[in-house]
């Protein structure tokens, strides 16, 4: 999923640094005034996981390549859900939005609650069939989640056109939020927590012993690295003689103004695999994910020329009666992993790393920043998503991270 953030990500954002304002403290270990730590990385991700770090005591310094926010996150689509079948990514999710909700604000960043739907079409019975099983375990570990048919969803939604959707889900625990302003708030209370900002200052990562290296070669040698740096975490890791199974891969979104308003719902349409969400000029959607491993310092910012007209025209199948004009489209990066799990976690000795999200990172950014800080504090990590159950030199495929295929041995 992607945003095109264009406005300013710094400046006039401020966050307080209120241990009160972060769930689930108690995760963390009291050993941070003893680490020095560097975070590679000032998207989502890494400012949450500086500011958690540097509100326990650590002395940390988040380092990026370009400005905050300057990469994938800047670019996310900013929705949020925690409509999840598997039981650990819906309690990541969740926990996630519960902190949104607390960190949100008039002086950080808005956080809309809006309600999340997932549909097929009639005749995609196997899609179908899938989002029943998935409503059914979403609901067997406590997440609330209902299925309604055709009836039931246009009577909810009457800007949707419903009369060809076989069954949908809804999920009530959802909103969207702006990531760049997400960002900055947390990259500012990282700083008002005592966190060192070294933006415009592309590092790379050594080992024995653990450090970062500046490009005048200067070196500062740290207790921890965390590489939070989206789809260059691979090359910068590759560099360390840590290679790790990641692949970036090109996604393409769009913001298009509309004749009225629309407020609600955030939808994805699993038959024609596109997602849309309310967004502040009109209504943002995206799908165009290219399932080949693109080059993060290369690939075409851009949109593809067929795709804005092209995912306007499904969109408007799905909302009839709305009228759409296009402000702008463009591209980003998603990262994929083998198992479609994130990386995140303990790579060797003083060296953690959190990608392959597979376009779930923002969402989930608040609860894995929160985890990966833990575990570098001393806790545990999340051993389902431990970066070493690969080698680093596994041949996958790359596949769309919003999907709704039932995996029943993943349950």
């Amino acid at each position: 999923m992607s945003d095109d953030q264009r406005g300013s990500v710094g400046g006039d954002v401020t966050a307080d640094a209120d241990p009160d304002l972060a769930v689930g403290a108690d995760a963390f270990v009291d050993r941070g005034t003893d680490l020095e730590v560097a975070v590679v990385g000032a998207g989502a991700v890494g400012a949450t996981a500086a500011y958690d770090l540097a509100r326990e005591g650590a002395d940390v310094t988040l380092y990026d390549r370009g400005q905050v926010a300057s990469g994938s996150s800047g670019r996310a689509a900013g929705i949020c859900y925690d409509a999840f079948a598997d039981p650990l990514d819906a309690e990541i999710a969740g926990d996630a939005i519960e902190r949104f909700r607390a960190l949100s604000g008039d002086e950080t960043f808005p956080f809309v609650e809006c309600p999340y739907i997932w549909l097929v079409r009639e005749g995609d019975d196997e899609r179908a069939d899938a989002i029943r099983e998935q409503v059914s375990r979403m609901q067997d570990h406590g997440v609330v989640a209902l299925e309604m048919d055709a009836d039931s969803l246009a009577d909810r939604f009457d800007a949707l056109r419903a009369d060809d959707v076989a069954v949908a889900g809804i999920a009530g625990a959802a909103g969207y939020t702006e990531p760049a302003s997400y960002t900055a708030c947390l990259v500012a209370a990282a700083t008002g927590a005592g966190a060192t900002l070294e933006a415009e200052t592309p590092v790379e990562v050594q080992t024995d012993p653990t450090r970062v290296v500046l490009e005048d070669g200067s070196e500062h040698p740290v207790d921890a690295v965390l590489v939070a740096a989206g789809a260059h975490s691979k090359r910068l890791l590759a560099d360390a003689g840590l290679p790790i199974a990641m692949k970036p891969y090109r996604v393409q979104a769009l913001v298009a103004s509309v004749a009225g308003e629309l407020t609600e719902p955030i939808c994805y349409d699993a038959t024609d695999e596109f997602y849309v969400r309310p967004h502040p000029d009109g209504l943002l959607a995206g799908d165009g994910t290219e399932e080949v491993e693109a080059d993060p310092d290369e690939y075409d910012r851009d949109a593809n020329d067929e795709f804005a007209a092209d995912l306007l025209e499904r969109v408007s199948h799905r909302y009839p009666e709305t009228e759409f004009s296009l402000e702008r489209a463009w591209a980003g990066l998603c990262t994929a992993t083998p198992d479609r799990d994130p990386l995140v976690g303990h790579l060797e000795d003083g060296v953690y790393v959190a990608t392959g999200f597979q376009g779930h990172g923002f969402m989930r950014a608040p609860a894995i920043g929160e985890r990966i800080a833990g575990e570098i504090l001393g806790g545990d990590g999340i051993d389902a998503f431990d970066p070493t159950r690969f080698d680093g030199d596994e041949a996958f495929s790359i596949s769309e991270g919003m999907t709704v295929d039932w995996d029943e041995e993943s349950s």
